[in-house]
């Protein structure tokens, strides 16, 4: 178990792990000016704050978080990925897959991102390229820390949830053993009512006689008579609370009073099971207490009424021996024969109720599958009277390793689910270059009219109102890099020519153009 953490220092530790978080994100802004070469200055110092304000709302609005350092980013780089703010793309992107409970408003934002993400690199970069690389980096920098924080979250539930459920089935089942018992204790209480009233009865017959016998005097003949009603008092009375006792639902016992059990067994062969008696001679019902020979007797009729509901066909083998002390019964049936059998029907509370009477005796009870795929029921009872029952035990109930067992099964689900949907995301954005390098090139090629009409000197927007919408993501291989303080475009030549034209501006104005093609490497 979890040890419990005081709540003080549960307040302290919510208290500075803002304050750490945030300091600890501050680092990576700091290796970015310090140690990468041409990162802007405004951006990156701007992490400062902006991390210090995600980190606050990050409790609340988990999304808001996320999203605050996605704009710095973008202004670094179109791909996403910058040293200052990777580290907190991937932080919160976690925190928003363990705090939120919905996953679709995050799902929306991340569609939001990639599909914003498209004008800004064809417009700005004017190729379609770094929006793939944006993609890349947002799925395996935010999504999948996304993904992994959800797992957690879902993880927690599902085992809380299975604790909960397991809490509750442990408690119905108490609360059914007990109504079992209590019922199994009325039982017991008819059937000494039927022992007792018989009792009362013969001491009422036999009053009666003396009251009618010439041979006594007047007064003991009156006391006879009052010894009589007495008893018919008694066995009324008995008679009233032990109705009161009973259920709507149940009636007087059926069984004939001190049946045997091998009149029990003659009686299940007449119905037409196969049923073996192996009984010693000194284990005969004679001499035994009264709650010892009814537990005796209920011992082997549930469990020849459970062989009959459960395993029909089958044989059924009761062992009675006596040992010391104690009486040990045995009854134990094979698995189910082939072929079709109807479906038992059972209450489930049998065997509680058993127990519950054999408790009462002074015994103990033991059931469950046997070895070769039967069933098996056994139990001790004394011998002998006084015997103080035993003490009570818990209901057997495999409801918690069941629940957990379904919320194991659950999470393995949702891990499955977890690890799918990343390589999913990662084939379609494969698929989705392999199609864009396809069909980009005829999408970046400059007419050859159009580039004959270009000028050294011309305006910048003059010139980019005759150029295709996408340029070449890369120049050809082997061409050199523009001059210093000069930016060039490439655009194709024809959509499968290794050649493409240059078109260097300086400022607003365009400087050179020629083609270039692809140069082997030394």
């Amino acid at each position: 178990m979890t040890p419990r953490i005081p709540p003080d220092r549960r307040r302290l530790r919510a208290a500075l792990a803002g304050p750490v978080l945030w300091l600890a994100l501050c680092g990576a802004p700091v290796l970015a000016l310090e140690a990468v070469p041409g990162s802007p200055v405004g951006a990156t110092a701007a992490a400062f704050p902006l991390l210090a304000v995600a980190v606050l709302v990050r409790g609340r609005w988990p999304l808001v978080a996320l999203a605050l350092p996605v704009a710095p980013s973008l202004a670094i780089t179109l791909d996403l990925f910058t040293v200052a703010y990777s580290p907190a793309l991937a932080v919160f992107g976690y925190l928003a897959g363990v705090r939120m409970p919905r996953a679709r408003p995050a799902l929306w934002c991340f569609a939001g991102l990639a599909a914003g993400a498209l004008p800004l690199t064809a417009v700005v970069g004017r190729t379609v390229w770094p929006w793939f690389s944006f993609l890349l980096t947002l799925l395996i920098n935010v999504v999948l820390p996304w993904l992994l924080g959800r797992y957690r979250r879902q993880y927690a539930e599902l085992v809380r949830t299975g604790w909960q459920l397991a809490a509750r089935m442990e408690r119905e089942a108490r609360a059914v053993a007990e109504r079992t018992r209590l019922r199994e204790r009325t039982r017991i209480a008819g059937d000494m009512h039927d022992s007792l009233g018989h009792d009362l009865a013969l001491i009422a017959l036999r009053a009666g006689a003396l009251e009618l016998a010439p041979e006594l005097s007047a007064e003991r003949r009156a006391a006879a008579g009052e010894l009589r009603a007495a008893a018919g008092s008694a066995t009324e009375r008995l008679a009233e609370i032990i109705g009161v006792l009973r259920t709507d639902d149940e009636g007087a016992p059926r069984l004939p009073a001190g049946e045997s059990v091998p009149r029990l067994v003659e009686r299940a062969r007449a119905s037409g099971m196969t049923v073996t008696l192996e009984q010693s001679d000194d284990a005969a019902g004679d001499g035994l207490p009264a709650m010892t020979g009814h537990a005796l007797h209920r011992v082997v009729q549930e469990s020849l009424t459970n062989a009959a509901k459960h395993a029909p066909g089958a044989a059924v083998r009761v062992r009675i021996t006596r040992e010391a002390e104690e009486l040990a019964v045995t009854v134990t049936h094979p698995a189910r024969p082939a072929g079709p059998a109807p479906a038992p029907v059972s209450g489930g509370s049998g065997l509680v109720g058993l127990e519950e009477r054999v408790r009462l005796a002074g015994g103990a009870l033991r059931a469950g599958p046997a070895p070769d795929g039967g069933f098996t029921v056994s139990a001790r009872l004394p011998t002998s009277g006084g015997t103080s029952p035993a003490p009570l035990r818990g209901p057997e109930t495999t409801a918690t390793g069941r629940e957990l067992a379904h919320a194991r099964q659950q999470v393995r689900r949702r891990l499955r689910q977890t690890l799918a949907v990343p390589f999913a995301l990662l084939a379609a954005l494969v698929v989705l270059m392999g199609l864009c390098h396809l069909l980009t090139p005829s999408w970046t090629v400059l007419e050859r009219q159009s580039y004959d009409r270009l000028r050294p000197g011309d305006a910048r927007s003059r010139v980019e109102s005759v150029l295709p919408f996408l340029a070449l993501d890369a120049p050809p291989d082997g061409t050199p890099p523009p001059p210093p303080g000069r930016s060039c475009v490439y655009y194709g030549v024809s959509p499968d020519s290794a050649a493409a034209y240059e078109l260097c501006f300086a400022g607003d104005r365009l400087t050179t153009k020629r083609v270039v093609r692809e140069r082997p490497t030394p």
